[in-house]
This record gives structure tokens, sequence and C-alpha cells, in this order.
């Protein structure tokens, strides 16, 4: 594996999550491929991309790179990130082909459980490794991305196999140097399944209660007794899936994860705690915070509910358990998604 600052990075699905990562990477000093939409390429390439939000403003230009189809990219690429919306991945995969033979490792930092595989049909298993992320991002015009929030360890990486290694390593080291605190970890099946519980959660909460008023966001929605009580109970019942699975919460994307708290508190205790959260954080003039799937239904787009919800109430039939509030959830945002094209 090269030393970190020699790394190329290819990031396929440039919208906020993959624009916000390229940018950090490339202002660290990388070399930063990003394969986007032509007005979003078009605005980089005369203006540079520019990011605004919970790390202040930047205009990246140096080592970033942006391109609308893979084939431009000719140079050996050390990580290819799948960072597209799930509908668009297969085509994506379908594209990428062309430089499967230029790719050392990749992975995918999409929501859902099972991506994997299909980066392992393109590429061939040996290139393939795990990662996680939960970063909010969002694209609000070619060239400008917003990137609100963050957390501490923002993003871990492992051998799906299980266990860590130097690649991986290498990869957790360089996000953590572009200011995206990450981790390589043995047990990277751990970290998707908590993920997929922890945006599962939000996900079908958000979507489902908070649509109605599109000026709302998710504090508004906690700072509701009512709303912080519903959200708890669908915490709770994707819990019981995750435990099913043999799975303790740990809290990995803290402070926003509060899993390891709703699964230890009663439901009084944590609905209590997170209805203040939502009243404090009720501050005139925020960066609204929403759930991509909220995000997606304001905008009359279809979501990833299937892709982020229904491995999980798969699960729940498996191992029989109840989840009737996520399964209500889950046929609220499927009617609602079925008038959108």
């Amino acid at each position: 594996m090269k030393t970190t600052g020699k790394l190329h990075f290819c990031i396929h699905g440039a919208g906020g999550l993959g624009s916000v990562i390229g940018g950090y990477l490339a202002q660290a000093g990388f070399e930063t491929t990003l394969i986007g939409r032509a007005a979003h390429v078009s605005a980089i390439a005369t203006n540079g991309l520019r990011i605004v939000g919970c790390r202040g403003e930047h205009l990246v230009r140096e080592r970033l790179h942006a391109v609308t189809h893979p084939a431009e990219i000719v140079r050996p690429i050390d990580y290819y990130i799948l960072l597209t919306k799930a509908k668009d991945t297969a085509a994506a995969l379908v594209d990428a082909q062309t430089i499967a033979p230029q790719v050392g490792c990749a992975l995918s930092l999409q929501n859902g459980i099972g991506k994997e595989q299909q980066l392992i049909d393109c590429f061939g298993s040996t290139k393939i490794i795990g990662g996680s992320i939960i970063e909010s991002a969002t694209l609000s015009a070619p060239g400008i991305v917003r990137n609100p929030v963050t957390v501490p360890v923002t993003a871990y990486f492992g051998e799906l196999g299980g266990g860590t290694s130097a690649r991986a390593a290498t990869l957790a080291d360089a996000f953590s140097a572009a200011g995206l605190g990450a981790r390589a970890v043995a047990d990277i099946e751990h970290v998707l399944w908590e993920k997929a519980v922890q945006v599962g959660g939000a996900s079908a909460w958000s979507a489902s209660t908070l649509v109605g008023t599109p000026a709302l966001d998710y504090w508004d929605g906690l700072a509701s007794h009512t709303g912080a009580s519903h959200y708890v109970q669908i915490a709770k019942e994707l819990l019981a899936i995750y435990k099913a699975l043999g799975y303790t919460p740990q809290n990995y994307f803290a402070p926003l994860s509060r899993l390891k708290e709703i699964d230890a508190a009663s439901t009084t205790e944590i609905t209590a705690l997170l209805n203040t959260m939502g009243r404090d954080r009720q501050i005139p003039g925020r960066e609204p915070v929403r759930t991509s799937m909220h995000e997606d239904l304001i905008a009359g787009r279809k979501t990833e509910v299937d892709v982020i919800l229904k491995p999980l109430l798969d699960m729940a039939d498996i191992h029989g358990v109840a989840v009737p509030t996520v399964l209500g959830a889950y046929r609220i945002i499927k009617t609602l998604e079925s008038y959108m094209h």
C-alpha cells in the first residue's frame, strides 16, 4: 500500500456526501477524482468545490478533479468509493468496469446491508473491504455542498471476513488526516448493522412523521413529547432485531447515536432525554437537520426505504421479532413514494 500522501481516491457518486468526502480528502493533500453529474462537474471545474457547514467554509480547487464517467480516469486508483443512490448502483458499476483493472481497493459507503456483493461482482472479492459512515451532507447547487452535522468518529473500515488490515488502517488514517475521524475495526459487520439500526430508526420516524409539514426538521420532531415517544418506540423495536442478531449496541456514531441509552433506559426516561435534546436544539436560524429519506420525500423523489428498512424487517421475520411500529412506518413511506417519480 502506498503512503497516505500519494494516495488517489475516486468517489463514484459525487452528490452531497461524496463531494464532502472528496473535497476534504483533496484539501488534505490527496489526489481525488469525483464522478458526478455534468452540471456539478462543470461548476467544480470552473469555480472549485465550496463546502459550507460544521467545519466552516472551504473552497477546494487543488488536487480535486471531476469527471462525468469513469472512462475519463486514466491513472491508477488506490481507493474506489461508491456513493451513488442505491437505485443507481447497478448502472454505476457497469460503467466502473472500465476502470476495474486500475482499482486497488473498493468499498461502498452507501446506506444499507449487503451492498458489497455488487462490488465483488465488479472488482473481485480480493479488492473489497467494508465501510460505514454517518455524515450529514447535501448538494445545494452545482459546485456547492452543505455539511451541517458530523461526529468525532464518522467512519469505520474493516475486512468483510473480519479483522483489520493495512489497507483498512491506511484508509482510516487518510480520512482522519482530512478531518473525517475514522477507525479501522475488527468487526465491520457489527458497525454496518448498528448503522442500519440507527439510520433506519431515524429515517423511518422522520419520513413517516414529519413530511406533512416540510418546514419541520429532526429537532422539531423530538421537541414534541409525542414525537420523541414515537421515536423511542421505533428505536426499541429495531434494537430488538439487532440484539436478536447477537449484537450489543456500541454507540459507534456517538453523540448522534444514543442506542445504548435507549436500550438501557425505560421508555419514559429516554423519551424525556430526547425531548429535552430536541427543545434545546430549536435555535432560530439553525441549519435544518433531516435524514436523506425525509429530504427525498420533501423533494418528491423515491426513497431508499427498501434498502434501509427492508433488511431489518426481513431479519425481524426470520427471528420472530414483533416490530409493528416500524412496519407501519415502512408502509406509510411506501404509500407516499408510490405517487412519486
